[in-house]
């Protein structure tokens, strides 16, 4: 016998119906194995065909059912000598029709009933009822049924407590009860009687009678569940044997080892010992290690504990914690590695060789936390690979891009299922060293939800003032990466926490010039593809101005991925004449080009025959994969002084164009306009590529010119571009990006460049032989931009003294 607590929950609050009306002839269903009391409500299976019937029968009326228990519960056909007489009239709630065919019927008992005679049995039962009601209380609760209450109330919440199944809500509905008949129900509902018993409950109609009955079934319920207390606790002493047993099993193997005869769990933990003793690590590190292989030795070979404490014993073992590479610190030889496997890049190439210097002078120097920015392509990740090969390091990749577990660089607790340590500890595992070059690729792309963040993880990580003690969840111990070279890279670092960011020394990797597109595809990706497809370099012959061509008419990009994969293209067609029969070698130049790539995919800006008219002006701008040039055009028309603006801008560049408005109707004298010139005409200004979403202040002064132009009707000079920030006054503030700006601008041919004046420090950073093709005009206000722009230079001219104007 077991309580049943789901088929009591919520019977409290349902009432007896008294004054709903039962049919004397209702459709009746034998039910097994349980007896209905009042006020229940109790899911049936139902999947004989009679039953099924009956059921039906039921919901096409008034939807009630009379259900009665049958005596012998292995009977699939029960006869009307295996029912008993007194059942329960109940209310059909829902159905659910089971794949199989049966029904899944929820029903609420709504009287106690009595048959009286069955008037069919085939296809169902139907039969002739008549209610039984329970004999009324002569005056108020005596004292003694009351004891009675409070005695079968008292019981059933030892019992459910010895069972561990003491239910909050069910004992509240009990002591809530004042009704004896309905407290008898309702504690013979919940206990799991043998079906006679159950049923002489349920035909007792006085109910002082039935709370008695229910109190003596409660009492052998009582010392029940009393004994199989008292074998729980017995099988806690016989728990307690088996460990005792484990201790003498540990005592034989003991007895064994000095007898040179021991098992094969005995050796490993004598392995994992003398590995201990051989490792070098940190004492604290040691003593943990100590601890857990001795709680290890004390546990059974089989059980899950053993298991998870032998792999985090492992997993101090294969931890490098005092084992490192020694740095090649031959500073001329790095010097030729780095440019051996990269053209260019200056800017990297001197700072990891001030590393190397600073290290050669100072052993102990922390390792530095660099970030390359730039534009996908231009070999931020190669370029660690260099490193490493330069330094002598080992080397390891992680790809941060799409990472939201803060688990992948902390680890899990020991407490989960399958737990492993963060992607950190794994990278020292995998390199053997703790003092490798650590690459983490997209650190600008990391995301964040549920699980955590992982960048607010790597704030300890790329911390040189804390990573000396780096604690894994996993691990628990502090691991020390002061060591460890981390470079991460980024297509941009807006997107970066600006706590991380500030951690991290910014190194940003511009576009390659044209020219050195040409020399490094010559030297590196050439050659790549050539082997990677199976060519012999002889049975191919490309010039430097084919290679130039194929970067200026079928690649657009600040990078060199998609030059690389047009060279494979190229190729690759080879190699299928190659191995058609041909010999070669194959000669590829502007003339066949067409053969191997198809037509060109872009146009140079260069080769675009700009319109020069007023109104026209062309600005520059910076995006995550390079520079680019802007055209922005203004034109004027007959209207109430409405300013229209499209080319999908965002708010930002909105604002500029409002600043570039005000500061031209605050010039209208100079313009030679009327005053109210501008509440006669609607500008409209636009910025084509419209389906591209722009922002960003760079283009204040470019719209301010451009308005102007317009206004004036006088076009600009030239191969002429600007970039700045214009305010409401006209003074040019300063922007960023100004060398991704310059290769742009140069890709389009363009020679001569308005920026502003405060970003002339920027200058420095365009390599020489760039500044020498261009002219640069810094500027303080757009008045001095206007004189510029129209062909009265009469601004101050910076530009490289290897190019003299004529």
């Amino acid at each position: 016998m077991e309580f049943n607590d789901s088929l009591s929950i919520g019977m409290d609050d349902f009432s007896n119906n008294e004054d709903m009306e039962i049919p004397e002839v209702l459709p009746m269903m034998a039910v097994r194995d349980v007896v209905v009391f009042n006020y229940m409500i109790i899911p049936l299976f139902v999947g004989r065909p009679g039953s099924v019937e009956a059921v039906n029968e039921a919901l096409a009326s008034n939807k009630l059912l009379m259900l009665v228990t049958q005596k012998d519960a292995t009977k699939d056909n029960p006869t009307e000598k295996d029912l008993y007489e007194v059942g329960m009239v109940c209310m059909v709630m829902r159905t659910l029709k089971l794949p199989d065919g049966r029904l899944k019927v929820l029903v609420q008992a709504m009287s106690k009933a009595r048959i009286k005679e069955f008037l069919r049995t085939d296809p169902s039962y139907q039969v002739a009822v008549e209610v039984i009601e329970d004999q009324p209380m002569e005056g108020e609760v005596s004292v003694e049924v009351e004891a009675l209450m409070r005695t079968v109330r008292e019981q059933t919440e030892k019992i459910m407590s010895l069972r561990g199944i003491l239910s909050a809500d069910l004992m509240m509905i009990i002591n809530n009860i004042e009704d004896p008949g309905r407290l008898a129900d309702l504690v013979g509902s919940n206990l799991r009687l043998k079906i006679p018993e159950s049923q002489k409950i349920l035909e007792e109609t006085d109910p002082v009678v039935r709370l008695q009955l229910v109190n003596e079934l409660l009492a052998k319920e009582l010392e029940v569940s009393t004994v199989q207390a008292k074998i729980q606790n017995d099988a806690k002493e016989e728990m307690s044997k088996s460990q005792r047993e484990y201790f003498l099993r540990e005592q034989i193997h003991a007895l064994q080892k000095e007898l040179g005869d021991t098992d094969d769990y005995g050796q490993e933990i004598d392995e994992l010992s003398r590995r201990l003793k051989k490792t070098k690590m940190p004492k604290p590190v040691r003593k943990e290690a100590k601890k857990q292989l001795n709680r290890m030795a004390m546990m059974h070979p089989d059980s899950s504990e053993a298991t998870i404490i032998r792999t985090y014993i492992d997993w101090i073992l294969d931890v490098p914690w005092k084992k490192g590479t020694k740095d090649h610190l031959d500073l001329k030889r790095a010097k030729e590695i780095l440019d051996e496997d990269h053209f260019g890049l200056d800017k990297v190439k001197e700072r990891i060789l001030e590393f190397l210097a600073v290290r050669k002078l100072n052993k102990s120097t922390k390792g530095p936390i660099l970030c390359f920015v730039g534009p996908p392509g231009v070999g931020k990740t190669s370029l660690g690979q260099s490193i490493a090969r330069a330094m002598g390091r080992k080397f390891y990749r992680l790809s941060l891009g799409g990472m939201r577990d803060e688990a992948e660089i902390r680890g899990h607790r020991r407490t989960y299922i399958g737990a492993m340590p963060g992607r950190i500890v794994q990278g020292l595992k995998t390199t053997g060293a703790n003092n490798p070059v650590f690459m983490m690729d997209e650190v600008d792309k990391i995301g964040a939800d549920y699980r955590g963040d992982p960048s607010s993880a790597l704030l300890e990580v790329l911390d040189p003032e804390q990573n000396f003690e780096f604690t894994d969840h996993y691990m628990n111990l502090p691991i020390n990466l002061s060591k460890v070279m981390f470079i991460t890279t980024a297509n941009m670092s807006d997107t970066i926490p600006r706590p991380l960011l500030d951690r991290m020394e910014v190194i940003r990797l511009s576009g390659y010039t044209l020219e050195e597109k040409v020399v490094i595809a010559r030297r590196y990706l050439l050659p790549r593809q050539v082997k990677e497809n199976g060519v012999r370099p002889s049975q191919i012959r490309i010039k430097d101005e084919t290679i130039e061509y194929i970067a200026t008419h079928y690649t657009y990009e600040a990078g060199l991925r998609n030059l690389e994969r047009e060279i494979g293209k190229i190729c690759r067609k080879i190699a299928r004449k190659i191995a058609e029969g041909g010999r070669g070698p194959y000669t590829v130049s502007k003339r066949n080009i067409e053969k191997y790539l198809g037509p060109p995919k872009t146009i140079p800006e260069s080769e675009l025959q700009r319109l020069e008219q007023p109104g026209l002006v062309t600005g520059l701008a910076w995006t995550e994969v390079g520079g680019e040039i802007l055209q922005i055009e203004v034109n004027l028309m007959p209207g109430k002084g409405k300013l229209i603006l499209t080319g999908q801008l965002g708010d930002v560049m909105k604002e500029s164009a409002q600043a570039a408005l005000t500061y031209c109707r605050s010039r209208f004298r100079e313009l030679g306009v009327k005053e109210d010139y501008f509440d006669t005409i609607d500008i409209h200004i636009h910025v084509p590529a419209g389906a591209i979403p722009k922002d960003g202040p760079s283009a204040g002064i470019t719209m301010a010119t451009a308005l102007y132009s317009a206004i004036v009707q006088k076009k600009v000079i030239g191969k002429l571009a600007m970039t700045g920030e214009v305010t409401l006054r006209g003074r040019v503030l300063p922007i960023g990006g100004l060398k991704e700006k310059a290769l742009a601008a140069l890709r389009a041919g363009i020679t001569t460049v308005i920026i502003p004046e405060q970003n002339k420090k920027d200058l420095v950073e365009i390599p020489e032989d760039i500044r020498k093709k261009m002219d640069f005009y810094p500027v303080k206000d757009m008045d001095q931009v206007v004189k510029i722009a129209f062909n009265n230079k009469s601004g101050q001219k910076k530009r490289s003294t290897g190019k003299k104007k004529k």
